[in-house]
């Protein structure tokens, strides 16, 4: 907040301006992307509306987390296996979700 400005007038000027705070009883915030997923751990979540449009304010800590489900070794155990290339073998692991049935199912192609 501004310095030397008490909390509560702050709230009402910024009401005044048609801006509205609410705060959200939230313990964890989870947002995922294509290939990552950002965890706010220990969140403070606050809902701002202004001129009709809401957003969310999120402050805590952020954990950025890789959405890949299969090490390397996973990945390198099914393309010497199957004699496939890193994306084919990337591609059956996702498919599938099992290491031996990604190895099974390019053997059959």
């Amino acid at each position: 907040m501004i310095p030397g400005v008490n909390p509560k007038q702050m709230q009402q000027m910024m009401r005044k301006l048609g801006v509205k705070q609410e705060g959200i009883d939230a313990s964890e915030v989870i947002i995922k992307c294509k290939d990552k997923q950002i965890r706010v751990i220990n969140p403070v979540v606050n809902k701002v509306t202004m001129t009709g449009e809401e957003s969310l304010h999120i402050t805590g800590k952020f954990i950025e987390e890789n959405l890949d489900s299969f090490s390397q070794g996973d990945i390198n155990t099914v393309m010497g296996q199957t004699d496939c290339t890193e994306e084919e073998a990337k591609e059956a692991l996702e498919e599938t979700g099992d290491l031996a049935e990604a190895i099974l199912k390019l053997k059959n192609v």
